[in-house]
């Protein structure tokens, strides 16, 4: 699979367009293109008379290998890619999240987490799809009520001891904007995996491609 990188195309451009953009772009037919993933989409707005998106597209083609042959390019390297009128191609990366390990068929202990901020949730969830059957301790309430006692405090200065800002479901982050998250340095795809469990559960697919998803 190749990655290509800086497709600009017009804010209002109909949908076949990025397919034509990448058909140009590799020096293919319309029939080689086997299909395409959008990786990111971003906008460029520096002229505000001409707003264009940006895209980066995962492409699969049957003539992958003729592409790297004429750039240059190893597919099992991890080379910066190879410039091409508009933008780079590239080997595109394997972001599939890899366990790191399997649960025992005789596991005798539970892991135990404590806390059900997003960390602590994400540790149960993946715990739980290596097998490990994990048991999630909070001591705090589901976020509804959560909701209210903290507002509460806030409001009626009135302090629930077990369930505030500090604990119940959801964790802190549940009453801040969060921290954006470009992915740039991770290397293990953990955002990714992340992303993808939130389209799983019902978010919109298109967080998985926008320049920022939340």
């Amino acid at each position: 699979m190749l990655r290509l990188t800086d497709i600009k195309l017009p804010l209002d451009h109909a949908e076949p367009a990025l397919a034509a953009a990448i058909v140009t772009r590799l020096g293919l037919h319309a029939d080689e293109l086997t299909s395409y993933t959008v990786t990111k989409r971003s906008y460029d707005a520096r002229k505000r008379g001409a707003i264009v998106l940006i895209y980066s597209v995962d492409v699969e083609t049957p003539r992958e290998a003729d592409i790297l042959r004429r750039l240059h390019l190893d597919p099992e390297g991890s080379p910066q890619g190879r410039d091409t009128e508009g933008g780079k191609v590239v080997p595109a990366p394997d972001t599939t999240y890899k366990p790191v390990a399997r649960a025992p068929e005789n596991l005798a202990l539970r892991p135990i987490v404590i806390g059900t901020g997003p960390c602590g949730l994400f540790a149960g969830l993946v715990l739980a799809q290596m097998g490990f059957r994990p048991i999630i301790l909070e001591r705090g309430k589901a976020v509804r009520e959560r909701t209210v006692d903290t507002f509460g405090l806030w409001r009626k200065k009135i302090l629930n001891p077990e369930s505030n800002v500090q604990f119940g479901e959801g964790g802190a982050g549940t009453f801040s904007d969060g921290k954006l998250y470009s992915q740039i340095s991770d290397k293990r795809h953990h955002g990714r995996k992340v992303l993808t469990e939130f389209v799983a559960a019902g978010a919109p697919d298109e967080i998985l491609c926008v320049s920022k998803p939340h």
